[in-house]
C-alpha cells in the first residue's frame, strides 16, 4: 500500500467502561449482541495479548497467501482491498477498534484480498491454535461473533447498494456515517466526529469515484455545513442532516439478537 495525500490520524486511547476500568474494544462491541460473563471477558481480552503498534499503509495479510492467524484490531483503521492488473485498487471493507479479521480465514488455503493498514494501528495475531475450539468454551462469545457475522455480511450489501445505486454526495455521507456509528459504537467517536486515518483516496477507492470527485463532493459537504474532513478530523457539524443525505439507518449494523 502506499501513502496518498490529506492523511488523518486516529490516536484515541480506549474508551472507559461504566465502572470506570478500559474496556477491551472487542468486549465493547461483541457485550452490544448479548451479555457476556467475567470469563469471556477476560477470553477476549486475552486475545489481545501480545499486540505490537504498526504504521500506516503496512500489509498485514497477502491476497493470495495462506493465513495462519486472524488479526484483532485495537487501534486505528485497517481496510480489506484488491488490487486490478492495472493496480487501481477497490477496498471491500474497513475494520475499526474490536474487529476480528476474521477468525474464518485460517480454515481457508488462501486469501482472494489483502488486508492493510491506513494509518499507524495497534493489533494482534491471534494464532490458529488459540482459535481452534475458541467459540466451544465460550458458548456467549461464539453468539456475539455470530452476530458480528451478520452485521458485516449486512453491511456488504450495504456497500453494494452505495455503489449501485446512490450519488457521489450521497455515497461519501453514508460511509461517513457508517464509519461515525461504528466507531462510536466502541468509544473512539462522541457526537462531534472522529478522528480518521483515511485520505481522499481511500475514499475514491471505497466508493468508486476519482480522487478529484471526492475532493469536490467534501467541499460541498463542508459548504453545507454538514462535515467537514481534514487536518486528521472527521468534524460532524450537522449529524442529522449528514444522515439525511445519506439516507442512512443504522440498522445493518447491529442485527436484532432473538
Amino acid at each position: 500500500m502506499t501513502a496518498t495525500s490529506t492523511t488523518l490520524t486516529m490516536h484515541h486511547p480506549a474508551a472507559p467502561s461504566p465502572g470506570g476500568h478500559l474496556l477491551h474494544p472487542i468486549v465493547r462491541k461483541l457485550s452490544a449482541y448479548g451479555p457476556l460473563d467475567p470469563e469471556e471477558h477476560a477470553a477476549l481480552t486475552g486475545l489481545g495479548a501480545g499486540a505490537q503498534r504498526v504504521e500506516g499503509r503496512l500489509d498485514l495479510l497477502v491476497e493470495g497467501s495462506a493465513p495462519d492467524s486472524a488479526v484483532l484490531v485495537l487501534e486505528g483503521v485497517v481496510c480489506r482491498y484488491r488490487h486490478r492488473p492495472s493496480g487501481t485498487r477497490q477496498i471491500t471493507a474497513y475494520l475499526v477498534p474490536g474487529d476480528l479479521c476474521d477468525p474464518d480465514f485460517v480454515h481457508l488455503s488462501r486469501l482472494n484480498h489483502s488486508v492493510g493498514t491506513l494509518g499507524p494501528c495497534r493489533v494482534a495475531r491471534v494464532p490458529r491454535e488459540v482459535l481452534a475450539g475458541f467459540t466451544e468454551r465460550h458458548p456467549g462469545i461464539a453468539r456475539a461473533l455470530r452476530y458480528a457475522k451478520l452485521a458485516e455480511e449486512e453491511t456488504t450489501r450495504e456497500w453494494v447498494m452505495n455503489l449501485g445505486c446512490r450519488s457521489a454526495i450521497e455515497r461519501v455521507s453514508h460511509l461517513l456515517c457508517e464509519l461515525h456509528e461504528r466507531l462510536r459504537a466502541v468509544g473512539w467517536a462522541t457526537r462531534a466526529g472522529y478522528d480518521l486515518a483515511l485520505t481522499q483516496q481511500d475514499l475514491a477507492d471505497t466508493t468508486g469515484l476519482s480522487n478529484v470527485h471526492v475532493n469536490r463532493v467534501l467541499r460541498q459537504l463542508r459548504l453545507m455545513r454538514l462535515v467537514e474532513v481534514g487536518g486528521k478530523r472527521v468534524e460532524i457539524l450537522d449529524l442529522a442532516g449528514l444522515q439525511a443525505i445519506a439516507e442512512f439507518q443504522a440498522d445493518y449494523l447491529r442485527p436484532a439478537a432473538g
